[in-house]
């Protein structure tokens, strides 16, 4: 089994994209909440959608909000986009032995749709020896076009929409994560590492510029679980 080769096909795109399809139904309010805060931060409709066409990060672009108006340094806007998008350093690193086995072109290409979502999706698949990463681009571009979607809904019309927060849709993203990591944390007792990033980035958010945070919480639970591990 381990010596069929990797591949990236159009049915594994397929299949990735219905696998994770339901769960990128909630990432459309998330995207209609930029959508609308873009325009109040002085946005244009069309600046709102394609920066989540080409951006695609949700989180960079929510930072880079905060900075936006006519003082801007672009300097700032590149070293928190930065910051805040570090985290797919450790997400690709975690995916190279799988995703580097293919050609150049195919592993950009792979790489374009990584978000957190369909990163914690494809590693599990890693894990269980698939060899298509067709399901890591497929999952990663529904997750794209339902942002997008959400962006233009939210600049649109957002006035008519209102807060999307109010029915409660940001809690199923976290509820996502922690059902998908706590079987193999618990499996593997290593429970420790997952408790010291959290504490760290709750505790540092207050503390560091935007998305830092997370990088700490990722450098001190990395340390803690090579700590645990070589033990």
């Amino acid at each position: 089994m381990h010596n069929r080769p990797i591949r990236l096909t159009f049915s594994g795109v397929k299949r990735g994209m219905w696998q994770l399809a339901p769960l990128a139904i909630f990432v459309i309010p998330f995207g209609m909440a930029y959508g609308i805060a873009a325009i109040e931060r002085g946005m244009s409709s069309a600046q709102a959608i394609g920066s989540s066409v080409l951006v695609f990060s949700g989180a960079a672009q929510f930072a880079v909000l905060d900075l936006w108006d006519a003082d801007m340094s672009l300097v700032a806007v590149f070293l928190v986009t930065c910051a805040v998008g570090a985290r797919h350093i450790l997400m690709g690193a975690a995916l190279s032995p799988w995703v580097n086995q293919l050609g150049p072109k195919r592993r950009v290409l792979a790489a374009t749709f990584l978000s957190d979502p369909n990163f914690a999706h494809a590693h599990e698949a890693l894990k269980e020896d698939e060899r298509d990463i067709g399901i890591l681009v497929g999952s990663g571009a529904i997750f794209w076009v339902a942002w997008i979607l959400g962006t233009a809904i939210g600049a649109i019309g957002g006035a008519q929409v209102g807060d999307p927060s109010i029915y409660g849709i940001d809690v199923i993203m976290p509820i996502y994560f922690a059902a998908l990591i706590a079987p193999g944390v618990i499996a593997d007792r290593r429970w420790l590492f997952v408790v010291v990033a959290a504490l760290v980035a709750i505790l540092a958010q207050p503390i560091v510029p935007t998305g830092w945070n997370i990088i700490a919480a990722a450098i001190a639970g990395g340390l803690v679980g090579v700590r645990t591990i070589d033990e």
